[in-house]
């Protein structure tokens, strides 16, 4: 297969990091990733000009939402100014031509009933304007996370199937996220698949931590404690681009991309 492949860079110029990695694509955030400020265009000539060069370079875009974003909390002033901040994301992804925005599937509380946090999900989805596919990430960590474990990403998808728009929601699976949350890699495609329907995107990082340790902790591909055959495995089973979130900047992803691509091509 044609490994169609990035990595997230910084966000002033993703067509030139992209080119710098000898990748096809991009993943970046828009704004800052710790804020609950709106998205910013940091590419010189804004955001029409970010669309149309990168459709002339055929680079790829995706945006990483922020961080604090957690739409299933029960927590009104975190759940609200979370969808208002997704939303703000989705639009300008659509405005800079972006074929997805990812965000973290988010929990609750170790006390909080779970039911009303997938319901949270339900309503965030009901009350968006998906101008681009926004894509649940599976998460590492948390014993009440949405996205953590087969057994919650099967209830969110249940949660959010009856909600206006949700074949607009796809699933990024990350390998590491996945092996520190405790799900085989050796299997997790199919199951994952057998509860969604589809992997839109896969984050392809090793994991510096051991299996189900609950620690989201990227590595380069080798120096982790995921073994190359299984993360390769992963990239195969998907079929779905791949961006690489590991450390080292460009000498670093570029590495990693040149490795999986001997891999997995």
């Amino acid at each position: 297969m044609a490994l169609h492949i990035g990595a997230h860079v910084d966000q002033e110029d993703p067509i030139a990091e992209a080119k710098a990695r000898g990748a096809s694509l991009s993943q970046l955030f828009l704004g800052d990733p710790q804020s609950y400020k709106g998205p910013v265009i940091r590419y010189a000539g804004g955001a029409a000009a970010l669309k149309a060069d990168a459709e002339a370079a055929g680079i790829d875009l995706y945006v990483h939402a922020p961080y604090p974003i957690n739409v299933a909390s029960l927590n009104n002033r975190i759940r609200i100014p979370g969808r208002k901040l997704l939303q703000q994301h989705l639009t300008a992804a659509a405005e800079i031509g972006a074929k997805g925005v990812i965000v973290h599937g988010g929990h609750l509380g170790a006390d909080e009933d779970a039911a009303k946090g997938f319901d949270n999900w339900r309503k965030c989805i009901d009350g968006l304007e998906l101008a681009v596919p926004l894509l649940i990430e599976n998460t590492a960590g948390g014993d009440n996370a949405m996205a953590r474990r087969l057994e919650a990403i099967a209830r969110l998808w249940d949660a959010i199937g009856s909600a206006a728009g949700s074949e607009h929601v796809g699933f990024c699976l990350d390998t590491c996220h996945a092996h520190a949350g405790g799900n085989d890699l050796g299997t997790v495609v199919d199951e994952v698949r057998a509860i969604t329907g589809r992997i839109d995107l896969v984050h392809a990082n090793d994991s510096r931590d051991e299996f189900d340790s609950g620690a989201d902790r990227h590595t380069n591909f080798g120096s982790g404690h995921i073994a190359g055959d299984a993360l390769a495995g992963v990239i195969r089973a998907a079929g779905a681009p791949v961006v690489c979130e590991t450390p080292g900047g460009v000498e670093g992803q570029t590495a990693d991309i040149a490795w999986l691509r001997a891999q997995v091509d």
